[in-house]
């Protein structure tokens, strides 16, 4: 007798990874996990309402969800009845369908010139030659991205002369010029150009607060990007925050040096003489002062009234007896 353990992960085919989610609209994606997890669960069926509720989607997403990968190969969607109820069956994905879909990708691309030039190029600028794992990589940026040859080779030139030859970084930077919309040649030169300024501006911050190394942390390299594109602070000015900093503390301090600038913003300073100017202006603590201490004190409630005069020699005499004209 053998006890049954249902499973507590869903297992996704590598094919859909690599061939299908790539290009499926974020939400499909969603719900073709969701059901993958209810078919291996045993789940005999769910609505398409609570689908859409789980995943915060409109039930017209899901049924456009079910209908894309239909049409994908990947489930069979078939109508049962008129009643709207469906029969979804998850098709086996195997690994021989996509290598053999990569073979002939690569074969009826090796039959363009312009192709085969561009990976030739490729291989010329890593000194290697290419894997066809590679090869299909690069051919996917142009189904896929829509990038030409000649911006893939500008992409190669650009993270090569950086020292970048890693495939997962040339992706990332692939994918990030795709969300960007670079498609022409001119497009990609102008970015080029903006992202080697930025970081020439972030290596003179950097070499100004003695450190050498430039791979800096993302909070480190979101509080530079602050004080140049958004405050649009000159690095001069920067580098006097610098200096404040280094004279207050004995050392750099990020989060020190972006409170000083995020007041100087705060206060329009954008030039070295506004800093100067600052500091010569006396100091205002909300218009109150201080009463000196030889100030003259104030008359005490008892003291307010009309004195009585007397006659001193007249009560002396009283006294003594001596009014007494005998």
């Amino acid at each position: 007798m053998l006890k049954n353990k249902s499973l507590t992960f869903t297992p996704v085919s590598n094919v859909f990874i690599e061939k299908y989610m790539p290009s499926a609209r974020g939400e499909f994606i969603k719900v073709y996990l969701l059901m993958l997890k209810y078919s291996i669960c045993d789940e005999l069926g769910v609505s398409s309402s609570i689908l859409a509720s789980s995943l915060n989607l409109l039930e017209s997403d899901v049924m456009n969800a079910f209908n894309y990968w239909n049409n994908e190969g990947v489930i069979r969607f078939t109508p049962i009845d008129k009643m709207g109820n469906f029969n979804v069956e998850f098709v086996n994905l195997s690994e021989e369908s996509l290598e053999n879909n990569r073979q002939v990708d690569l074969l009826e691309a090796l039959n363009s010139d312009v192709t085969k030039d561009m990976l030739k190029d490729i291989e010329k600028l890593l000194a290697r030659p290419l894997s066809p794992k590679e090869m299909s990589v690069y051919l996917n940026w142009q189904k896929e991205l829509g990038f030409s040859s000649e911006l893939i080779l500008i992409l190669m030139e650009y993270c090569i002369s950086k020292g970048k030859v890693d495939s997962r970084y040339i992706e990332k930077v692939a994918l990030s010029w795709h969300d960007l919309k670079i498609t022409t040649i001119e497009q990609a030169q102008n970015l080029i150009k903006q992202t080697e300024d930025k970081w020439i501006n972030i290596r003179k911050i950097l070499n100004y607060l003695g450190i050498k190394n430039t791979d800096i942390m993302k909070p480190q390299q979101d509080l530079i990007e602050k004080w140049l594109f958004i405050y649009k602070f000159s690095t001069e000015i920067i580098f006097k925050a610098c200096d404040i900093c280094c004279e207050r503390l004995n050392r750099a301090d990020f989060k020190y040096i972006d409170g000083i600038l995020s007041k100087w913003q705060k206060s329009n300073i954008k030039t070295l003489e506004d800093i100067a100017l600052k500091d010569k202006a006396p100091k205002n603590n909300n218009n109150y002062r201080k009463t000196p201490y030889t100030a003259q004190k104030p008359t005490l409630k008892f003291n307010d009234f009309e004195a009585r005069e007397y006659d001193y020699d007249s009560l002396e005499k009283k006294l003594l007896g001596w009014d007494n004209n005998d």
